[in-house]
């Protein structure tokens, strides 16, 4: 693979998040993708004249063709994403080209690099901003894998620490600390065919849980330390952030699907009934009314009407109830291993569709041994009651990012040509032979 494959996917070349208010550095309608296991959504937004940023159309259907975000079946995945997003095309009357796609397939990784560059003694230049991302990115190179984020978290000017940005300062030599985020390669180009399968072209790959948290975390949380647990249909997404930066992403294999397809099994039902039973019954805790409550539950096979079994609310939740555990155990697993449990903070915030089990805050808490509350997307200007869930935290994280919202280095190309351009190259390659 030469250099330039290899940077194919190198994209969001960023630095530290921004705590302050949003700043939106972006023109024209734009489109957003959030692809997961259980559902699509598409989000077309502008940024107004006065800089806040507007939902023109929104898109939504069932999740097809996804396994805990990875591509499973080209066919039934491009349906999906054809249908979301027309329906945000119709209502925005406007056509997409490009979107911003979210990132959770190909297992992805996350790791710290510190980089040392030579300045001798003049000020920073932009050069040496993008030599040092360069450097971090060749340094990162793994196999098999491609990187998607280089992120600098702070600088070091000779012996100042925590610079956000020494462009103009003298030194004689410039340390960087880098986050970089990468995933398997080979996952990336199906995820890569099936866009370009729906005519459309990849302008920029965004790490779910990173977008999750940047529509859901307080600007205090993120400087304080706090630690986003975004829980999918099909995964699971932790963020870390620490000083305002995000220090680690990681993706735990198990999401509210899981729980679903337990409960078709344990009460010999169908999945939609199970997922029927979880919205409406679910829940972590028992109450002493468990017992008395009995749920009218029709069996798979069954083909009369009136073949119901009844079970105790109790079941439901004695099925439940141990999938959420082990989801917390993965997760504070996954912390420990980080080595991030300390300068995480002491705040958890929950976001995604399957948060929403009655007593899973509390579960959390307990479990995690943090303070924790349930996050919800930053209200945008007019998006419908349906996309301001937490199940659409990722859509609107997805959406700011696109117009700009965190980029420090925003005026700033690491490469010599625009950041979506050779992912556009390789998207029209696979165009041509897909």
């Amino acid at each position: 693979m030469d250099d330039s494959s290899r940077r194919l996917l190198t994209l969001g070349q960023v630095g530290p998040e921004e705590v302050d208010r949003p700043h939106f550095h972006r023109n024209g309608p734009f489109g957003v993708l959030d692809i997961g296991t259980t559902k699509v959504a598409c989000l077309i937004g502008r940024v107004e004249s006065d800089g806040t940023l507007r939902v023109l159309g929104f898109g939504w259907q069932k999740g097809r063709g996804v396994r805990g975000g990875s591509i499973v079946d080209l066919d039934a995945a491009e349906k999906a994403i054809r249908a979301c997003v027309g329906q945000a095309e119709d209502m925005a009357d406007t056509r997409l080209r490009t979107v911003t796609v979210n990132l959770s397939c190909g297992q992805p990784e996350s790791r710290l690099y510190n980089i040392q560059w030579p300045v001798g003694g003049r000020a920073v230049a932009d050069a040496d901003i993008r030599g040092v991302i360069k450097e971090g990115r060749e340094r990162a190179i793994v196999e098999g894998r491609e990187t998607i984020h280089t992120l600098p978290l702070n600088f070091v000017v000779d012996a100042t620490d925590h610079v956000i940005d020494p462009r103009g300062l003298f030194c004689t030599n410039l340390t960087a600390r880098l986050h970089v985020i990468d995933s398997l390669a080979t996952e990336l180009r199906s995820l890569g065919a099936c866009i370009a399968r729906c005519d459309l072209e990849i302008e920029g790959l965004v790490s779910s849980p990173m977008a999750a948290a940047m529509s859901t975390l307080a600007a205090e949380e993120r400087e304080q330390g706090a630690t986003l647990i975004d829980m999918g249909g099909g995964s699971t997404g932790i963020a870390v952030y620490a000083d305002s930066q995000l220090m680690h992403t990681a993706m735990v294999p198990i999401g509210g699907l899981h729980v679903t397809k337990d409960l078709a099994a344990g009460l010999s039902t169908t999945q939609a009934h199970a997922e029927r039973l979880k919205t409406l019954y679910g829940n972590v805790e028992a109450s002493p009314d468990d017992e008395r409550e009995m749920l009218p539950v029709p069996l798979v096979g069954e083909e009369a009407d009136n073949q119901l079994a009844r079970v105790p609310r109790s079941m439901v939740v004695n099925i439940i109830r141990p999938r959420i555990e082990e989801t917390f155990e993965l997760v504070r697993d996954a912390l420990d291993q980080s080595g991030m449990t300390r300068s995480a903070g002491n705040r958890v915030v929950l976001t995604g569709g399957a948060c929403q089990l009655p007593g899973l805050r509390d579960m959390a808490g307990r479990m995690l041994g943090r303070q924790v509350r349930l996050g919800r997307p930053a209200t945008l200007r007019g998006v419908p009651e349906l996309a301001s869930g937490p199940a659409f935290a990722t859509a609107g994280g997805l959406l700011a990012w696109a117009a700009g919202q965190g980029r420090g280095f925003h005026d700033l190309e690491p490469e010599a040509e625009p950041t979506g351009g050779l992912f556009r190259r390789f998207v029209n390659f696979l165009r041509e032979r897909v």
